[in-house]
């Protein structure tokens, strides 16, 4: 005797990134035609939502929600395991910038609420090392730094962070 695996139906929610119509969006059609035969699925346009970017206060993890009067409220609010917001949004403004920013000297300095080593500062430092390819700039170094309170990278340890470059938090 084989047994079919009974079918648990789930409410899909896809976020579709690209503003654009065209291989994004063919490949969620053809996701959402296969899977709207046994489950329910919608789409939402991300870039026709009015979302602010997360100021970190913290505040959603206490209440049911983002404090933002956004749209961010219909999804799930990040500010995690990346790049933020605020930066991402100024990395692609970059873009129209082209070849005005090309060979540009930049430093990635990433300060995490995780011990340094952990898989957010190579996930961080890849999703940076693939737009500063792209966009040809030129990385001159990487700096990782723990910091799970407001004030763990106190004065002493910043100056000595920017008189000699070294830290025993950091991997360099």
């Amino acid at each position: 005797k084989s047994k079919e695996k009974e079918h648990v139906y789930m409410k899909i929610l896809v976020l579709n990134g690209s503003p654009r119509k065209g291989n994004s969006v063919a490949a969620i059609n053809a996701f959402v035609g296969g899977a709207s035969k046994k489950h329910e699925v919608e789409v939402v346009d991300a870039y026709q939502l009015k979302v602010s970017p997360c100021m970190g206060c913290g505040a959603c993890q206490c209440y049911k929600g983002c404090v933002a009067k956004d749209d961010s409220n219909m999804i799930v609010d990040k500010y995690w395991w990346g790049i933020t917001a605020q930066l991402k949004l100024v990395i692609d403004k970059a873009y129209c910038k082209g070849t005005l920013l090309k060979n540009k000297k930049v430093g990635v300095i990433i300060v995490g609420g995780s011990p340094v080593g952990s898989q957010q500062y190579d996930l961080i430092r890849g999703q940076f090392n693939c737009i500063s390819n792209y966009l040809g700039w030129d990385i001159l170094f990487h700096k990782d730094y723990y910091a799970s309170a407001k004030d763990d990278l106190n004065w002493k340890q910043k100056e000595k962070m920017c008189d000699d470059g070294s830290d025993r938090n950091t991997v360099g």
